[in-house]
C-alpha cells in the first residue's frame, strides 16, 4: 500500500487564524507519520541504552491497554508494534526512528498480576531510571482504558512520572468500546486527575485505533515535539 507523500515544503496557514492554525497543526502532524518508521533498538538494561539522538517520545500504560495497537494506528503500519498474547510479557524498551525526526519508545506494560516479580521491578529500576536521565526525552504518553477504572497502578505510574519530573501526557484508548455517557464520565475523570499531577499536562485526549478517533489530535501533538 502506498504511503501518503510527506516530501515537498509545507503548505502557508495564516498563523492569525486559529481553525487556519489547528489544520496546520493536523498537516504537520499527518506528514511527519506518514514518514518511514523503523524499529532499530531494544533495551533490557540502562547501559544498553542507545546514544541519546532524536526527540524521544515513549509510550506506557498497563498491559492490554492497546499500546501497540495505538503505535500502529499513528503509523499506519498493521505490525509495527506487536501485540503479544501473553499480557505483561515485554521486558525491554524498543526504540523506532519515525523519518529521522522522531523516536518512539515503547515500554513494557505494568500493573499485570501473573507478570514475573522482575518485571514489576523494572518499573522501580531500568524505567524510573530511564524517565529521570534521559536528555531527550521529551514527553511520556500514558495510556489509560476508556472502558475501566483507573488502577491504582495507573496512580503508582503517574506519581513515578512526578517524581522523574518527566512530562506526560493521558490518552484514553479503546473509546470505541465505551458508551457516550460512560466516555464522559471517563474523560472528566481523566482530566480531574492529571490536573492533580504537576508532571501532568492539564487535558487528555481521546483515541481508538479501531475508528481513528483522535489519531490526527494525538499525532499533531507529537509532531510539535520532533526534530524540524
Amino acid at each position: 500500500m502506498a504511503e501518503p507523500d510527506a516530501d515537498g515544503p509545507p503548505p502557508v496557514f495564516d498563523q492569525e487564524d486559529p481553525e487556519a492554525v489547528r489544520l496546520a497543526a493536523l498537516e504537520a502532524g499527518r506528514r511527519l507519520f506518514a514518514a518511514e518508521c523503523q524499529f532499530f533498538f531494544a533495551a533490557q538494561k540502562l547501559e544498553q541504552l542507545p546514544p541519546p539522538g532524536l526527540p524521544e517520545i515513549a509510550f506506557a500504560g498497563r498491559s492490554n491497554v492497546g499500546k501497540s495497537s495505538l503505535v500502529n494506528a499513528l503509523t499506519g503500519r498493521n505490525t509495527l508494534a506487536r501485540t503479544s498474547a501473553q499480557p505483561g510479557r515485554t521486558k525491554q524498551l524498543n526504540f523506532f526512528n519515525l523519518g529521522e525526526r522522531l523516536c518512539l519508545v515503547d515500554m513494557p506494560g505494568y500493573g499485570y498480576a501473573q507478570a514475573a516479580k522482575s518485571v514489576k521491578e523494572d518499573w522501580q529500576g531500568l524505567m524510573f531510571q530511564y524517565l529521570r536521565g534521559r536528555p531527550t526525552l521529551q514527553r511520556v504518553v500514558l495510556l489509560l482504558d476508556a472502558r475501566i477504572e483507573v488502577k491504582e497502578s495507573d496512580l503508582a505510574v503517574m506519581d513515578l512520572f512526578d517524581k522523574a519530573a518527566v512530562p506526560y501526557l493521558v490518552v484514553l484508548t479503546k473509546a470505541d468500546g465505551t458508551k457516550p455517557a460512560v466516555l464522559r464520565a471517563k474523560q472528566e475523570e481523566a482530566g480531574a486527575i492529571a490536573r492533580k499531577h504537576p508532571a501532568a499536562m492539564m487535558t487528555a485526549i481521546t483515541t481508538s485505533s479501531e475508528t481513528g478517533l483522535g489519531i490526527p489530535e494525538l499525532r499533531a501533538e507529537l509532531a510539535a515535539l520532533a526534530k524540524p
